[in-house]
């Protein structure tokens, strides 16, 4: 089973050659590890927190820095169960994030203090997807 925390160089890449000056919209799918996995000698290894809190502080760390470049949550919920998909495939949470350009996510993921936040985020994940959206119309049914 493959895990996913970070994109390829091709991923981001493909993603930086999208057009950069219309809103865009970032699926997000999140796998805790039970017991945040620091690097060895990072500070926060000695916590015992788990994924979820490490999580949590990358949440508290680089949401300074999300807001700054525009960027906002219009959806969050927690999986309760897979109805299509493979049946080993779980997900503790899931957002969608709003930037108001996909320049603004660059701008976020580029940041130096980002950067520096990011790293729970990485000892929180066992694994992850994040998908870039355009934006389409909300509401109506189905054939609209």
């Amino acid at each position: 089973m493959s895990h996913y925390l970070n994109p390829t160089r091709e991923s981001f890449d493909f993603f930086k050659s999208l057009p950069r000056d219309r809103p865009i919209h970032m699926l997000n799918l999140l796998r805790y590890h039970d017991f945040a996995r620091y690097p060895d000698g990072h500070d926060n290894g000695d916590k015992g927190w788990s994924g979820r809190r490490a999580y949590e502080e990358y949440g508290k760390t680089s949401g300074p820095i999300f807001q700054r470049v525009g960027g906002t949550i219009i959806w969050r919920g927690q999986m309760e169960a897979m109805v299509t998909g493979p049946d080993d495939k779980h997900w503790d949470d899931g957002f969608v994030a709003v930037y108001p350009h996909a320049g603004c996510f660059l701008e976020m993921v580029t940041d130096r203090e980002y950067q520096e936040a990011v790293v729970n985020r990485g000892a929180a994940l066992a694994d992850s997807r994040l998908m870039r959206f355009a934006p389409g119309e909300a509401g109506g049914v189905l054939d609209e």
